[in-house]
This record gives structure tokens, C-alpha cells and sequence, in this order.
């Protein structure tokens, strides 16, 4: 199959799968419901699937894309240039806080929360989700088109064989509710997995307390990284079993059967107890 679309190669090392699927851009765009005086992100934009009907419906759309052949295709667009601000960075390094503090007439909206989305790319979407929920405080909404397994894991929770770091910390920063089910054909090339879209609203205060979310991070990754094993083992160079015990949780569990308030409860000791971590 070719990997060749409206006159453009995907790029492998980009991650690139291009949606050309009319139905499923329609059910994607209704889903993020783009409106004027919105401030609104495109991450990857590519060849303007998405980025063509959200232009049609609004003034301005800023745009992020590392590929600069893409980046310029959209700079000259003979239809929606004038609504847009390309930014030809990588979504990995960008700060996008400097979207809501940028005072740049480019923007019109740039005193709004951002509303992001977009068709992410799958070899790096769970570190640039992470890197964005660094900014959750600056956005109101993001919707992603990722794996459906990923999807899936985003909106596990505890007890299901899915859920892991990746449910416990986006749902720590935010809500995660699947909306579009995408399949291979809406691609080109079309990738080997079924794609899904999520949406997540970072959540108004925390839902948890937390003394440290890096801590937190710490006990998550550390329980899910022996997720076979007992917490009483998996966490042991963490916590003292009598440490677990006090905060009425069993040492017997596994990681995948503590809730994100459980993970927070542990993370909070560790963080007032801190322990000289030994290699086994």
C-alpha cells in the first residue's frame, strides 16, 4: 500500500498516518465542538484533516507541527492561512503555557484556556501527554486520536488488567472518556491497530492529596513495574509493611487493585518518610 496522500510521503520517523475518512473527521470534529473566541491547538496537524473543517467553523486555530515540509504546506493554504499560527516546533519541547500568556496579536484568544487536540502520533503519545498535562492548568479540554489500547488504559480503573502508571496519572490530572472509535481504513497508510478518540478535562482541584506528584509518580512506577508482586514487595524499598498496614490498605494487594486515593495515601508517606533506596 502506498504511503503517499494528497502529494505528501508519510513520514516513518514522524509517526505519520493521515485521516482521510469523511464520516469519522465529521464524528471527530462534532466531538471537540470547536467555537470562535475559543483558543484552540492542533498538535500534528499533518494535511489539514482535521485542521480544514475546525478552520471553517472558527476565526483562529494555532497549529504545532515538527515537519516543516507539512508546516509550510499549511502557511500557504489558499483557503484557511489567513486563520492560522504555525508554530514549527516540537509538541515534546513546546511550552504551551506560552499560548494563554502570549499577548501576540497572532493570537486573538490567547487570554483563553487552550482546547487541544489532535491525531497524535502513536511512537510518542504517552510522553507528550505527560509533557502536556504539565500545562494542565492552562487547558480546558484535550481530545486525542491514539490506539484504542491506549485508550483503553487511559480509562481503566482499578481492577482492570489494563490499568496501569498511565490511568493512574492521567486520571490524577484528569477526567478520560473514549468518544470516537476509529478504524485502520480511515487511515492512509493505515496503520495495524484499531485508533480511538479520547476526551480528558483536567480536573477543576485535585482529586486526590497530594504533598508531591513527583512522588506520587515515583510510587506508581515503582508498583506497576513489579505489578505481579505484592506491594509489600514491589514497594519495599519504599515503604515498612507496618506503613501500609497503618493506612488500612493489605500488603497482600497488587498495584492494579489500589485506587489512584490508595496510590496517593502511599505516596504521602513516602514522601514524609523518605527511605535510602537499595538495589536488590
Amino acid at each position: 500500500m502506498s504511503n503517499k496522500h494528497l502529494g505528501h510521503t508519510a513520514r516513518k520517523r514522524f509517526g505519520q498516518n493521515f485521516l482521510h475518512d469523511d464520516y469519522i473527521i465529521d464524528k471527530i470534529v462534532s466531538a471537540i465542538g470547536p467555537k470562535n473566541g475559543q483558543n484552540l491547538v492542533e498538535i500534528g496537524p499533518g494535511l489539514g484533516a482535521l485542521t480544514e473543517p475546525v478552520a471553517e467553523l472558527v476565526d483562529h486555530l494555532t497549529v504545532v507541527e515538527l515537519d516543516r515540509d507539512l508546516a509550510k504546506r499549511l502557511r500557504e493554504h489558499p483557503f484557511i492561512r489567513n486563520k492560522l499560527t504555525v508554530v514549527e516546533q516540537d509538541a515534546l519541547k513546546f511550552n504551551f503555557s506560552e499560548l494563554v500568556n502570549d499577548d501576540a496579536s497572532s493570537n486573538p484568544h490567547s487570554g483563553e484556556k487552550l482546547r487541544v487536540f489532535g491525531n497524535l502520533p502513536y511512537n510518542i503519545s504517552t510522553p507528550l501527554m505527560f509533557h502536556l498535562f504539565e500545562h494542565c492548568k492552562h487547558i480546558a479540554d484535550m481530545h486525542f486520536m491514539l490506539q484504542n489500547e491506549v485508550v483503553k488504559r487511559l480509562c481503566a480503573a482499578s481492577g482492570d488488567k489494563l490499568y496501569g502508571r498511565l490511568s493512574v496519572m492521567a486520571q490524577y490530572y484528569c477526567s478520560a472518556v473514549p468518544v470516537v472509535m476509529v478504524p485502520p481504513s480511515a487511515f492512509k497508510p493505515a496503520p495495524k491497530v484499531d485508533s480511538a478518540v479520547v476526551r480528558l478535562i483536567p480536573h477543576q482541584k485535585p482529586i486526590v492529596d497530594v504533598h508531591s506528584v513527583d512522588t506520587l509518580q515515583s510510587v506508581v512506577t515503582t508498583a506497576f513495574n513489579q505489578r505481579r508482586k505484592t506491594i509489600r514487595n514491589s514497594l519495599r524499598n519504599l515503604l515498612d509493611e507496618s506503613q501500609i498496614v497503618a493506612l488500612d490498605i493489605s500488603p497482600e494487594i497488587r498495584a492494579e487493585k489500589l485506587t489512584i486515593a490508595q496510590f496517593a495515601k502511599l505516596a504521602n508517606v513516602v514522601y514524609e518518610n523518605p527511605k535510602d533506596v537499595t538495589s536488590d
